[in-house]
């Protein structure tokens, strides 16, 4: 990146929050932050914003039908040579109460099971139109649940 005097992000940036949804708009507005100092266009930026509010939003309903309330969203953000990562990771909670058996559900829930199914990955798609590199993870029985998005700076 030329040296425009610009301040601009030289490590990883990290953002931990309840994992719930009244904590996207801080998570999008650190996203278009970072982008900004990047010097990504208008356009980008908007991306970028969609793709982390879309990526919150899923991570956080599978915590929640993983674990129950009680987990954790954390954001790393990271400035490549040539645009930005983002993994959004949810962490399991730590006590054995939040870390509940979800129990198995009746043949009436599976529809229901299995158009939630279809959101995801109808969201999965979403997320990918709007960054250039998108990889998921999700094994709650390792209690493990991640996305990593990249963006850009020229696609």
């Amino acid at each position: 990146m030329p040296d425009t005097g610009e301040a601009t992000p030289s490590g990883m940036t990290e953002l931990k929050v309840p994992a719930q949804t009244e904590f996207i708009g801080l998570a999008r507005r650190v996203a278009t932050s970072l982008g900004g100092l990047l010097g990504f266009n208008l356009e980008k930026i908007d991306e970028i914003s969609i793709a982390v509010t879309q990526a919150c939003g899923s991570v956080i309903e599978a915590a929640a039908e993983a674990w129950g309330p009680g987990a954790t969203l954390r954001l790393s953000f990271s400035p490549t040579e040539d645009g930005l990562q983002v993994d959004v990771d949810a962490i399991a909670p730590t006590s054995r109460e939040a870390l509940r058996k979800v129990p198995r559900q009746h043949r009436s829930q599976d529809r229901h099971r299995a158009a939630l199914e279809m959101q995801r990955a109808l969201e999965m798609e979403m997320i990918r139109l709007f960054v250039d590199d998108f990889r998921h993870q999700v094994d709650t029985g390792r209690r493990q649940i991640k996305y990593r998005m990249v963006k850009y700076l020229v696609s």
